[in-house]
């Protein structure tokens, strides 16, 4: 795994893409109710710096099947859990190296605002209807690792966190900036620094010939929400590549995957993203995701330079390499 803070430490390199000027969109008034802002060519403004870290699971979890919402003392007791397991470091199991400790990761302290008790909203039950052919392929994956580069993660090898995948929270870098112009809307991913160019001028997607890692997207405007069809994906991807997708990660894209995302600026400082994927190859049927985002003014992004697959992935398949000498 990457971080940008060691090299923001150790370089002190700031990346910025825009002025703190053209980022914060203009408030409401005292006492007056928000109105959605526009951009100068008219396009509803969803420009600024947007964070969505949190302790809601992807998935929900089995004690609370049948329960979508959390009661507001309920959410307080699963924050109050989660801050006592952050306030120390657990020790490393035996034989583990370990990782980075607490102190390098943002992975949220609160419940999303909605009290919903998994990311996943539909199907009903909170839980991802993923074939069994496609969670064996992950297994199988997972256990060969240490043999060649492609069963490991796109996050690992410093490609990309996929899309939707991007838009999940993770332990750290959980921040997005979206800047629009005349006929596209931008998306930066702190994470791995993926930037999404998407064009909402009413063009067709790419020939289905064309295939990519993270898809061929295409946006368009709903009333006030920005509706973003993607297609054409290479199959090579992963759905989700952090642990905070649980079982859900490693599991792989297909072609056929279909992903519809909405965005739709609720107040002054919340986009409420949804998302819905179709993949006929992995899941049973589509799936629905649901996340807050909170735009946080004083968040700053840093250069995201993953250098650390360059060496990680050798050093695996090295490791890997010496475990089978050891086995002759």
């Amino acid at each position: 795994m990457s971080h940008r803070f060691l090299l923001a430490i150790g370089s002190a390199t700031l990346w910025v893409a825009l002025p703190a000027s053209a980022q914060a969109p203009a408030k409401a008034a005292a006492g007056k109710p928000w109105t959605q802002g526009r951009t100068p060519d008219g396009q509803p403004d969803l420009q600024g710096i947007w964070t969505n870290p949190t302790i809601t699971p992807f998935e929900r979890p089995v004690e609370l099947a049948g329960k979508a919402y959390l009661t507001e003392q309920e959410a307080a007791e699963q924050e109050k859990r989660a801050a006592a397991q952050n306030s120390e470091d657990a020790p490393a199991r035996p034989g583990d190296v370990g990782a980075y400790n607490r102190f390098w990761f943002d992975s949220g302290t609160k419940v999303v605002g909605t009290r919903q008790s998994s990311l996943v909203v539909d199907p009903p039950d909170g839980r991802v209807p993923v074939k069994p052919a496609a969670e064996a392929k992950r297994d199988y994956d997972s256990a060969h690792i240490t043999d060649s580069y492609e069963y490991m993660s796109l996050w690992d090898r410093c490609i990309t966190r996929g899309v939707p995948g991007a838009m999940f929270p993770a332990g750290y870098n959980n921040a997005y900036q979206i800047v629009q112009t005349p006929g596209y809307v931008v998306i930066l991913s702190e994470m791995i620094h993926n930037t999404r160019v998407i064009p909402v001028d009413g063009r067709p997607h790419s020939n289905a010939n064309i295939r990519l890692w993270d898809g061929d997207s295409r946006g368009h405007w709903e009333g006030q929400t920005l509706v973003v069809d993607t297609t054409n994906y290479n199959g090579k991807g992963w759905i989700s590549t952090s642990a905070a997708g649980g079982r859900i990660k490693g599991i792989q894209q297909s072609e056929a995957l279909h992903v519809v995302e909405r965005f739709t600026r609720t107040d002054a400082n919340t986009i409420r993203y949804e998302v819905t994927i179709d993949d006929p190859n992995v899941y049973t049927k589509p799936w629905k995701v649901l996340i807050p985002l909170t735009r946080d003014a004083d968040y700053t992004i840093y250069e995201y330079a993953c250098q650390e697959g360059n060496e990680a992935v050798g050093n695996i398949l090295r490791g890997g390499r010496a475990h089978d000498q050891a086995a002759k």
